[in-house]
């Protein structure tokens, strides 16, 4: 794995009036106030458009513009939109038009007030509102005759026509009741029951045609969806509920003119389909195949190429890279972004072999973006570097064309930056990346030591254990960044362990069920050492980690007193009572099953059971409106450590900070600057012994 240096080659000249990059890892308000590039849209006349977000004055949310950049990589980024409530999800029109989803005011009146509706913004001129729904409506695709397909919900048992009517008399009696007639019933943050989300066929002129009139509550709640080149099909993932409380989800494709409705690939109890993707000639449909999970197994995923009108579908191959963003080039071709190697790639594959090359490597990838010149734009991160935008020319991408099979590291060609808000300056320390072998597997991983790290002057450390458990730690991260405490003086090291992505299906399935006790000997193997360093302190540590990195901290914790401190976010706790109250209730009872027919392992896993071990200070951290890790969780962690401490109240080392309006991450940029603060603060105490945290937080 080569080390990452940099960011890519940029061609473009210093402009005296270009933001200055961030630099100052002490300013925890001033990085949470970078902007953050999230998508690209590439034009048919040679434009690229970004969505940007920045904090608003009070911190209170993040607020997206739409910002155009030269593709050329010359000249500086332009900001087209400026309204308060932000515009995002830009997308090119046949005719160069800018198409958004915006909740700003109509200044026509037409469109309904807060909420969010489809924009037109012409080469010149103002934008206008193409259409609006009582509930929103989202744009997920655009057609060459300029039809569009969008998403927008409306109450149980109602219709587009009625819908507005309905919800005024809803608001105006503050009835707020969800009739439920099965699972599931939660998603991440939201309730599931108290809207039909509906697929709409939205004409040029703005009419609305509702495709799915007939659906109740879960079919498309989190539905995929795609229309067809000539607009005259809609492909969609389709959930139906199942015995068990589980649901299967199948593919369907709907004739947009009379509403017939087709199962294409029917999902069962071996796997599900969701994903669907148009290629541009509208002869391959691209589909994500999930298996389902068991005790023994994993969820893998495949991505399939399905020909429209019959045929043998074929299997992209594409080795260990796990699947994240999949886009159609002009020219046929399937490109591919995902995780590889605790770093990522973009490969491109034939749709009729499944065989696959490099376009892209050493980084991580998403957004792309297919040019009709060839061309291709993405963002592109990696730990010590945020989302930046990038041109790949066609004549590079003609390169990897000759250069043969795919390789697993960089792809020869230059990836070329363009200007844009968001850069970050040099870093308070080094990026390096770590191995180590356990029991005959290579474990890896991202260290960060601060730049005035040395033997005579050693860093304290921490071990950062990532989510998921199938995720990986590979790119730039407004949530858990490790600069900030780099800054500090703490070195960081961010292992890809057991369960990781990026390491195909051994390295998915490895440590399967969710076994703790696999991640943390891979985890402190690693850890171990990297504290034979001379530069790093194993006398000051500490562990930290979020959702299944949380469920880690909380195992941990019981298990072992090496660590001076440890902080847990969004942990689970009490795994018989998680499992039966978390959102995703149905596959983590169909791996784990109930605690009476494997109670060695829930007696072995569940961190709950060792509470009365615990000696580490400990730090919980939850948002109330997670429905993934239900506070209940933490709750319940927070009763056995204040209930089991044994001394006076007041010498009680533990701490908890809730956060009433966050989910199962802190989004909200006020409350990121106040988890941030108390996280450095208590490692502070207890690792290097500094000041305690006062009752009332300072900030």
């Amino acid at each position: 794995m080569p080390h990452l240096t940099s960011a890519p080659e940029s061609s473009a000249p210093t402009d005296p009036a270009a933001p200055t990059a961030f630099s100052d890892f002490c300013d925890i308000d001033g990085f949470l106030r970078i902007p953050r590039l999230t998508s690209l849209a590439a034009g048919p006349d040679g434009r690229v458009v970004a969505a940007i977000q920045e904090a608003d004055e009070h911190g209170a949310k993040l607020v997206s513009s739409l910002w155009e950049l030269d593709p050329g990589g010359r000249q500086p980024a332009r900001r087209l939109t400026f309204s308060a409530q932000g515009e995002s999800s830009p997308r090119f029109a046949q005719d160069g038009s800018l198409l958004f989803s915006s909740a700003r005011p109509d200044p026509q009146g037409e469109a309904e007030e807060d909420t969010s509706a489809i924009w037109r913004l012409p080469r010149t001129g103002e934008a206008a509102v193409v259409a609006s729904a009582p509930a929103g409506l989202t744009l997920l695709a655009v057609a060459e005759d300029g039809s569009m397909l969008g998403a927008t919900s409306v109450l149980p048992g109602g219709t587009l026509e009625d819908d507005a009517e309905r919800r005024t008399a809803r608001q105006d009696a503050k009835r707020t009741t969800i009739w439920h007639t099965g699972l599931p019933i939660r998603q991440w943050d939201h309730e599931i029951g108290d809207s039909s989300r509906r697929l709409v066929l939205v004409s040029e002129s703005g009419d609305l045609t509702d495709l799915t009139p007939d659906v109740g509550t879960v079919t498309l709640n989190t539905a995929s969806a795609d229309l067809s080149p000539d607009g005259a099909t809609v492909a969609a993932s389709w959930t139906q509920r199942v015995g068990g409380g589980e649901t299967r989800s199948s593919i369907v494709l709907i004739d947009t003119a009379t509403l017939r409705r087709v199962v294409l690939l029917q999902g069962d109890d071996e796997a599900q389909y969701d994903s669907p993707q148009f290629s541009r000639d509208g002869r391959h449909l691209a589909v994500i195949r999930s298996t389902a999970s068991s005790p023994t197994d994993t969820s893998y995923s495949r991505l399939e190429i399905h020909p429209i009108g019959g045929g043998e579908p074929a299997t992209a191959q594409l080795g260990d890279l796990s699947i994240g963003e999949v886009e159609w080039t002009t020219d046929g071709t399937l490109l591919v972004a995902g995780d590889l190697h605790s770093s990522g790639a973009i490969l491109a594959i034939d749709p009729a072999t499944g065989e696959v090359r490099t376009v892209a490597g050493d980084g991580v990838f998403s957004a792309l973006a297919p040019a009709p010149d060839g061309s291709l734009f993405a963002l592109r991160s990696d730990i010590g570097t945020p989302a930046r935008p990038l041109r790949i020319t066609a004549a590079d991408v003609a390169a990897e064309r000759s250069a043969g099979a795919a390789r697993e590291q960089s792809a020869p060609g230059v990836l070329r930056e363009l200007p844009a808000p968001g850069a970050v300056a040099a870093l308070p320390g080094t990026l390096e990346w770590v191995q180590t072998d356990v029991d005959g597997v290579g474990v890896g991983g991202w260290l960060c030591v601060p730049a005035s790290a040395s033997a005579a002057s050693p860093a304290p450390a921490m071990l950062w254990i990532h989510g998921g458990p199938h995720g990986s730690y590979n790119a730039w991260s407004w949530r858990w960044c490790p600069w900030l405490a780099v800054e500090r003086g703490y070195a960081v090291l961010m292992p890809d362990p057991a369960m990781s992505t990026g390491y195909g299906d051994a390295g998915l399935n490895r440590g399967w069920p969710r076994r703790p006790d696999v991640v943390f000997r891979e985890c402190e193997t690693l850890l171990d050492d990297m504290l034979e360093r001379p530069e790093l302190d194993g006398t000051r540590t500490a562990m930290l980690g979020a959702s299944f990195g949380g469920f880690m901290a909380n195992w941990i914790a019981g298990h072992t007193d090496r660590f001076d401190a440890i902080v847990t976010h969004a942990g689970l706790w009490a795994l018989e009572q998680q499992h039966r109250t978390t959102d995703a209730a149905a596959s983590k009872m169909r791996v784990h099953r109930h605690e009476d027919e494997d109670p060695d392992w829930y007696r072995a896993y569940s961190p709950h059971r060792a509470a009365d071990s615990i000696t580490t200070p400990m730090l919980v951290t939850h948002g109330n409106r997670d429905y993934r890790v239900p506070i209940s969780e933490a709750l319940r962690l927070w009763w056995d450590l204040v209930s089991g401490w044994d001394g006076p109240p007041q010498t009680m080392p533990h701490r908890f900070l809730q956060l009433t309006s966050e989910n199962h991450w802190v989004l909200t940029p006020s409350n990121a600057l106040a988890w941030n603060r108390a996280v450095l603060a208590f490692c502070d105490q207890h690792v290097l012994g500094g000041d305690p945290i006062p009752e009332v937080l300072p900030w």
